[in-house]
């Protein structure tokens, strides 16, 4: 396997095919949309996207949920790294701290919602199965938080269709310890 070539993107570096690569998060290409904070993802575009398993690391401003409260047919697991936070998890909720680990099995209705005075940084991993299914279930959990859609919709141009695009950022000094 050669190695991919790192290239400069709106935001940052990204792979720019596949292979192996050494991408440090401060120099990789972010995103920030005004409800969901910050993320990295270390991925190119669509011919450099991770094929197996999806992974990023999120910031979230006080206040902020990570995505819409979903459930989907893969497994997902949370590490929280910095932070204070609540795990919303089939309409209950969960406190978490840093080196809390999530995990949720497929189906497992979830989200996570920055919920200290901090930023809350969490890496997120996820599998890719070929995605069939997908689910965002009306949960007044959910609502309460603001990551919550009024009815239950397996689309998620509909569950997102009132939020603000992602732009292409740099890194954040300060987003990130060490």
């Amino acid at each position: 396997m050669q190695e991919a070539e790192l290239i400069e993107r709106d935001g940052g570096l990204v792979p720019g095919g596949e292979g192996w690569f050494v991408l440090n998060a401060k120099a990789a290409r972010w995103e920030e949309s005004a409800e969901f904070g910050r993320y990295t993802r270390w991925e190119g575009d669509d011919d450099a996207r991770f094929k197996e398993l999806g992974i990023n690391v999120n910031v979230l401003l006080p206040g902020q949920p990570a995505c819409m409260y979903h459930g989907e047919d893969a497994q997902e697991d949370f590490l929280i790294l910095a932070g204070n936070g609540t795990l919303i998890v089939e309409g209950e909720e969960r406190p978490l701290e840093p080196w809390d680990l999530v995990h949720c099995p497929a189906w497992t209705k979830h989200v996570i919602v920055a919920t200290g005075t901090e930023l809350l940084v969490v890496l997120a991993v996820g599998a890719r199965n070929g995605r069939t299914g997908l689910i965002y279930p009306r949960d007044a959990v959910a609502l309460r938080h603001g990551a919550g859609v009024e009815r239950d919709t397996p689309d998620g141009h509909e569950a997102y269709a009132s939020m603000s695009a992602l732009v292409p950022i740099r890194y954040v000094e300060g987003d990130l310890s060490g």
